[in-house]
């Protein structure tokens, strides 16, 4: 089977992820990078990738079977439509789109083309992710009441040097919390309604440095969401679940998921419940589920080449990105107008 040939738009942090796990297997070829950065032409040269500034001219040009979209949030929507009236299969990292509006079109219009959208949430690719929520679903901790999830550490001060990173949109709930609304919604499904408050005192910047949202799911459960990039703390998904190996790794938890008949914690797949006839007062049971650990960039490139060659469904989505967006930006609007805020509403465009 001859390789994927993908194209890669934007060759920064995150690009340059992506462009690792192409060069690591012989299934994928890189059909060239586009990014108007002088970086980028050099990293282009070193491996001798055809080189873009302008990816409009590579979507023309190379002969592609999907394209990675790893620019600048702003430019997600244009970038992925491009690609879309290339009938090119698109990943696009996320957030898929800074507005809720704007990802709401992007998903229209790949329905129209019948193109699939595939959103970068690289989590759900992980096997933790994966077992945590095969649990919840075979009913391993019965119906899910309550859960909590917390992204709690601290940005270096010379992070914030960079200006868009003190203004709105740059701050945690955006850039952080959107992974753990993903992961909750995985957890216990849709989210009905959000009701969320923000603060920036910790350094007095434009954007909020902490949040604390109450979060109330169609199936009724109930949930908690706390981000802060302000605090030393272990509890977040990259220094609890070992996945990036920058990040140095605590054996702490940073999800709780509490049901009728068990609990669940994750990142530890720590499982506990009471057996039969027991409860308040007597001792729980617990269980440590294995997992075989395994690179969940590399995973989720595997389902995008699956995708592309029409073996498979995308794990995430545009429809799944645009509704996790749309409860992301409820946590803002909430904050904003200090009421409850209706995903359904924000779905309204």
């Amino acid at each position: 089977m001859a390789p994927l040939r993908i194209g890669v738009i934007g060759a920064g942090l995150i690009g340059r992820r992506h462009l690792t796990v192409l060069l690591s297997d012989e299934a994928y070829t890189v059909g060239g990078i586009a990014d108007p950065a002088p970086a980028a032409a050099d990293l282009a040269r070193q491996h001798d990738w055809p080189y873009y500034a302008d990816y409009r001219r590579m979507l023309v040009e190379a002969r592609l079977d999907g394209v990675i979209v790893a620019t600048p949030n702003q430019l997600h929507v244009p970038a992925a439509l491009a690609a879309i009236e290339r009938k090119l299969p698109v990943l696009v990292e996320k957030p898929i789109a800074d507005s809720v509006t704007a990802a709401l079109e992007l998903v229209a219009a790949a329905e129209r083309a019948r193109v699939p959208v595939l959103v970068g949430h690289h989590r759900r690719h992980n096997p933790i992710m994966r077992k945590a929520a095969e649990l919840i679903g075979a009913g391993g901790v019965g119906a899910v009441t309550a859960v909590t999830g917390v992204w709690l550490s601290r940005k270096p001060d010379d992070y914030f040097k960079v200006a868009w990173r003190r203004e709105a949109g740059g701050g945690p709930v955006l850039i952080n919390a959107i992974h753990d609304i993903d992961c909750l919604r995985m957890f216990c499904g849709e989210i009905e309604s959000v009701q969320a408050a923000t603060s920036g005192f910790a350094r007095g910047f434009a954007v909020e440095d902490t949040a604390a949202a109450v979060i109330r799911f169609e199936s009724g459960a109930l949930g908690t969401l706390t981000v802060s990039d302000a605090v030393s703390a272990p509890w977040s998904w990259e220094w609890t679940s070992g996945e990036n190996p920058f990040y140095p790794r605590e054996w702490q938890d940073c999800f709780l998921i509490a049901g009728t008949k068990g609990s669940l914690a994750v990142p530890s797949l720590d499982h506990w419940w009471h057996e039969a006839g027991q409860g308040w007062g007597d001792p729980l049971t617990r269980r440590r589920i294995p997992v075989t650990p395994a690179d969940p960039y590399v995973e989720q490139m595997r389902n995008f080449a699956a995708v592309i060659r029409g073996e498979a469904a995308p794990v995430v989505s545009g429809a799944e990105g645009a509704r996790t967006l749309a409860a992301t930006m409820a946590i803002k609007e909430s904050a904003a107008s200090g009421r409850p805020v209706r995903i359904a509403d924000m779905l309204k465009g």
